[in-house]
Parts: structure tokens; sequence; C-alpha cells
């Protein structure tokens, strides 16, 4: 077996993450071994030990990866001076974009976070449950200033969340849509639903 193969936008570590992340999405983050992200990367087993500790490291760091980017995001969002049907929308093509980007990280987190370990997990928890939190209280702020229909913010949240999460579907399909269609699309549906 040869050496990791680097680029200038990603080191060794990166790279097994992203290799971890593909066979984390395949096989379930339990049914994963070493040895097979090993054969993925292209190195003995042995050697992903000088870049990682074990494979809930490599779980842990691929959920912070996701959690880090989402909460970025919505702190620029929240940051911006525009209507909060700009920002809800802003938030919701983050969404798709995600999804389809950054595809099996994405999966990957909403499947198998539940099997991080302490101290990650908690934090993980945390920020995911902070996230949701300022995302329903932008859609309150709409809905307080009339730009959004008098619904419960929570529930559009989670509507709002889990039929991103069916693009999903999309990636296993032969005859798919344009991704930007479907990002618009999707957005469509969403906002106009809400919009007042």
């Amino acid at each position: 077996m040869s050496k990791i193969k680097t680029t200038d936008k990603n080191s060794k570590r990166e790279i097994i993450i992203v290799q971890a992340a593909k066979l984390f999405k395949e096989k379930g983050f339990k049914a994963a071994s070493m040895r097979e992200l090993a054969t993925a990367v292209g190195v003995e087993a042995a050697s992903l030990y000088n870049h990682i500790e074990s494979k809930n490291d490599l779980l842990n760091a691929i959920c912070m990866n996701v959690a880090n980017r989402y909460t970025s995001n919505i702190d620029n969002i929240e940051n911006e001076r525009s209507t909060v049907i700009d920002k809800f929308e802003k938030l919701l093509r983050f969404h798709v974009k995600e999804m389809l980007v950054n595809y099996e990280e994405v999966y990957v987190t909403d499947h198998d976070w539940r099997n991080m370990q302490e101290p990650h997990l908690s934090e993980y928890r945390e920020m995911r449950r902070n996230y949701r939190k300022r995302f329903a209280a932008i859609v309150q702020r709409g809905i307080d200033e009339k730009e959004i229909k008098p619904i419960d913010a929570n529930t559009i949240v989670m509507i709002s969340i889990n039929a991103i999460g069916a693009v999903d579907q999309w990636h296993r399909i032969v005859h798919k849509v344009d991704s930007q269609d479907l990002e618009d699309n999707i957005v469509t549906i969403l906002v106009d639903g809400i919009r007042n």
C-alpha cells in the first residue's frame, strides 16, 4: 500500500474523514471497519492511526464539522439586515446545498450522531438543540412581524428540515431533476407555504 495522497486543499486527516463519511454512509457506522477504510484511503490499517485516534474520533469529526458549518451559517444569517423571509430562504438553501454537496457527511450526522461518545455527544446534542431554537426564533420573529403566517414556529422548522432531509431520495433516483431546480422548487414550496 502507498501513502495517503494529499492535495493543496486537504490534509491526510481530512481525506480520511471524507472517506470515512462515504464508508459510514454505505455500511453504517457500526458495521464499517477500519480495514475497509484503510483500503478506501489506500494505506495499511495501522497507518490510519498516525492521523486519527479511533473510529469514534472520525464520527466525532464528521458530526462536529457539520454542526460547525450549520452554526457558522446561522451566525451570518442572524446578523444580516434583511427580511425574515429572506433569512428563512437562505437557511433553506443552505440546508439543501449541504444535502447536495456534503451529502455523505450530512447523512452520517443525521443517522449516526447518537453513536458519538462523551464529551462530544453532549456537545453535539447541545449544538443541535441550540441551532433549532435559533432557527425557530428567526421564524417566530417573522410571525410576530406578520411576514409569516401564524403557525407554530417549531413546527415550521421541523417540517422544513424533514422535507429537505428527503433530498436523500434524490441521490438514489436515476433520472434526477437538476440540482439547482431541485433547490429552487423546495424553497418555493416551503417559503410560499408560510409567507403571509
